[in-house]
C-alpha cells in the first residue's frame, strides 16, 4: 500500500496529459462494467505505480504508471487461456502479438500492454470478460419510459 495515493496532477506530470487521458479513460471503461475494490501500490522495480482491481481475493487487471508511460496488466490463466485461444481471431493483430510473445507460468501468462491511446480498450474489456463477467448494472434508457 501507498502512503499518499497520487492525485490527477502528480499522475499528470508523472505520464503526461496525453497518457494520463488513456489511463483515465480506461479506469473508467473498468469502473463503468466491474465493481471492484481498487488499490494503490508501488510499481516495484520496473514502475512508479500499480492500481489494483480485485474482488474476493482474486485480482481483474492492473494499472501502472511510470515516467512517460502507463501500462495494463492482465492474467491469464489455464482455462482462460483455452477461452482466449478459441477466440483469437476476434482479437487485434496486436494483442495476439504480445500473447503469443508473452511466457506462460505456472500460474498463467502476465500479459502486459502499453497503451498510448484508446485503441485496444474493446480488447482490453474482452479480456476482462474471460476472468470475471461484468458485474456492475448499467442503467438504460428504456428504464424511464
Amino acid at each position: 500500500m501507498l502512503d499518499t495515493i497520487p492525485n490527477e496532477e502528480k499522475m499528470t506530470d508523472l505520464v503526461g496529459e496525453a497518457l494520463y487521458d488513456v489511463w483515465d479513460k480506461l479506469c473508467a471503461l473498468i469502473d463503468e462494467k466491474y465493481d471492484m475494490e481498487r488499490t494503490w501500490n508501488k510499481g516495484g522495480k520496473a514502475w512508479t505505480y500499480e492500481y489494483k482491481y480485485r474482488r474476493g481475493g482474486k485480482t481483474l487487471c492492473a494499472l501502472y504508471a511510470r515516467e512517460n508511460c502507463v501500462g495494463f496488466m492482465v492474467i491469464l490463466g489455464k482455462e482462460e487461456r483455452l477461452k482466449f485461444e478459441k477466440d483469437r481471431a476476434n482479437y487485434s493483430k496486436e494483442v495476439q502479438k504480445i500473447y503469443d510473445e508473452t511466457q506462460t507460468y505456472h500460474d498463467g501468462k502476465w500479459m502486459m500492454f502499453e497503451p498510448v491511446d484508446a485503441a485496444l480498450f474493446d480488447d482490453f474489456i474482452r479480456l476482462l470478460r474471460i476472468k470475471r463477467k461484468p458485474n456492475r448494472k448499467l442503467i438504460n434508457n428504456f428504464d424511464f419510459c
